[in-house]
């Protein structure tokens, strides 16, 4: 249909053109009268052209793409739970100012080829989440432990600071994914979230084993430098008044560990954390293999319908009739309304 309609385009231009030459022959004019070409045919040109890319997307016609496919990744977030985590020096309380970051680094993955896990770590580190690609499993845990951590601070384990634990554990994690499923291509790091009051254990050892397997580690600091008190403090044993503990964060130690770790620090408060968590992610996704290339077919039906688009407005910019101009108003306000009334 749109070669017979081009055909008896062609046809008319012919017959415009012979009625020029005749109306130049017979007029007389005191200047030269200027004929356009093609006049309010242009508009049908474009049209029938417009008419043809729509038939051609009709077809959705599509292209072999190559490219090269690059593994995801996994992050092993290693969260303190200590006692420290609940003075209330940021929003809420360190911990809940902890799991608000969180929850907006889970939102930041892919969650198709990359996986997350979770350890909470004070004295002792308990793995809470393994490696997995399930996103709800990462926001049940976050949604039901918002408040308060699982470690009741009425335990003395509570009561301490053990990065080498958190660390630890988060390496067995790790391992514990490769015995279930296999080595995994992904670029996997590590997400310390922290007040660093480190009052235990040697981080130097477990950054070492960190660094021999290339797993950096992101130290990300909770907390302000004036600090505050922890609260619900338990009275020493035969004292009538409460043991007031002061917690800062100790943004130096923690930098020092980021620094080792083959990351970076960062600080919640000192940037959005939208660009912490993306950060990141895609300086852990730079460190992914390829795991070779992958052939696709991508669909090039909406670019014939943007050019379908293009030459109906040229067409419409080359009308000059105001019956015309009102006509195609009319049908732009009738196609609004249809796709409105579709998408609703």
């Amino acid at each position: 249909m749109p070669g017979g309609l081009l055909v008896l385009w062609v046809w008319q231009l012919a017959r415009r053109r012979r009625d020029r030459r005749l109306y130049a022959r017979s007029r007389t004019v005191p200047v030269r009268e200027r004929i356009p070409l093609a006049g309010g045919l242009l508009f049908w040109l474009c049209l029938i052209a417009a008419t043809s890319l729509v038939v051609v997307a009709l077809s959705r016609p599509r292209a072999a793409v190559s490219a090269v496919r690059t593994a995801g990744i996994d992050l092993i977030v290693l969260q303190d739970g200590s006692a420290s985590m609940r003075v209330a020096d940021v929003e809420g309380s360190r911990w809940q100012r902890s799991v608000q970051f969180l929850r907006t680094l889970a939102e930041s993955v892919t969650w198709e080829d990359d996986r997350l896990a979770m350890a909470v770590f004070a004295k002792l580190a308990t793995p809470q989440i393994r490696l997995t690609k399930d996103p709800n499993t990462m926001f049940f845990f976050l949604d039901h432990l918002k408040d308060q951590p699982p470690l009741r601070l009425e335990d003395n384990n509570t009561w301490d600071t053990n990065i080498e634990s958190g660390i630890y554990w988060g390496m067995r994690l790790i391992e514990k994914d490769e015995e279930l499923h296999g080595k995994s291509k992904n670029a996997k790091a590590f997400v310390l979230v922290s007040d660093g009051q480190a009052w235990s254990g040697d981080v130097e050892r477990s950054l070492r084993l960190a660094n021999a397997r290339d797993f950096p580690v992101w130290v990300v600091g909770v907390g302000t430098l004036l600090g505050g008190y922890i609260p619900d403090v338990p009275s020493e044993e035969g004292s009538d008044t409460p043991t007031h503990i002061r917690a800062i964060l100790d943004r130096d130690s923690l930098i020092r560990i980021g620094s080792r770790g083959g990351g970076a620090y960062y600080q919640l408060g000192k940037g959005d954390d939208r660009t912490i968590a993306n950060q990141i992610v895609d300086r852990t996704r730079r460190r992914a293999a390829s795991i070779g290339v992958e052939e696709r077919a991508d669909e090039l039906y909406w670019r014939f319908l943007a050019a379908a688009a293009g030459f109906i407005c040229l067409g419409v910019l080359s009308l000059r009739e105001r019956g015309e101009l009102w006509m195609q108003a009319a049908g732009a306000a009738i196609i609004f309304e249809v796709i409105s009334s579709l998408t609703q």
